[in-house]
């Protein structure tokens, strides 16, 4: 029990007051716990984002991708990872972890097989930069997100409602417009919203922690935080192609 009446607390080395010490413990413990946090959460998005790059290349290989580029196949594809995306995020409540860790590796895979159709217009080396200038540039922008010290909640709002603007653009460009100068700002505005909820998401799911910490939905939360990264990873790299990518 403290001693409040006591006019000077002990010194404990170094001046350290016990008090001290012991916040200095609990906030030592905090970190180590935020950093297997997100370390857990890069984990996940990494290795989705890698499963979703084997099963694009092959399946390119083995000559499927064919049959996902157009017909009935096209849209299963293509629908069914967006179907998942929203039962993740509508059902994390009442999923368990390992629901949550099934649908996303489905996910991933499913992912794989859509993507696998950029092998049939865009040559493999403009894939593969595209790939990695996308993976260089999310990781300097999360890096800035975790260890920035401005407030990027801001951003929020404004980020999805550019995401909206996106899709309609992007849906009124290919089945009306079909305008070329349209498309390559669309994919320039692409880039530039993905690239900031890379740092939005980042510094979000890093204040999360002090909330979930210790609490039954902390490990739900790893799977929902790379999954989120994961779609800012894709986006942003599925608009660098479309900019820079050159067509077979």
């Amino acid at each position: 029990m403290a001693q409040w009446n006591e006019p000077r607390p002990k010194q404990t080395g170094f001046g350290a007051t016990p008090g001290s010490l012991g916040g200095l413990d609990a906030r030592t413990t905090f970190d180590e716990g935020l950093r297997r946090h997100m370390l857990a959460i890069y984990n996940y998005m990494t290795s989705g984002v890698l499963l979703t790059a084997i099963v694009a290349m092959l399946t390119a290989n083995s000559g499927l991708a064919m049959t996902f580029a157009s017909g009935p196949m096209m849209w299963l594809v293509a629908l069914s990872p967006l179907a998942i995306v929203f039962a993740m995020s509508f059902g994390a409540n009442k999923f368990s972890k390992a629901t949550l860790q099934i649908l996303f590796w489905g996910f991933a895979t499913l992912m794989g097989l859509s993507l696998s159709t950029l092998f049939l217009v865009y040559t493999q080396g403009s894939i593969a930069v595209a790939f990695f200038s996308a993976a260089a540039a999310f990781a300097g922008l999360s890096l800035w997100g975790y260890t920035t010290k401005k407030n990027l909640s801001g951003w929020g709002s404004f980020l999805v409602m550019g995401v909206v603007g996106l899709i309609v653009a992007s849906l009124l460009n290919t089945f009306f417009f079909q305008s070329g100068p349209l498309g390559l700002a669309v994919s320039v505005l692409g880039v530039l919203i993905f690239a900031g909820l890379t740092a939005y998401d980042t510094q979000r799911l890093k204040e999360e922690y002090a909330v979930l910490k210790g609490t039954e939905f902390a490990g739900k939360a790893v799977i929902m935080g790379a999954l989120s990264l994961y779609l800012d990873f894709i986006n942003m790299f599925l608009f660098i192609l479309r900019l820079f990518g050159n067509r077979e």
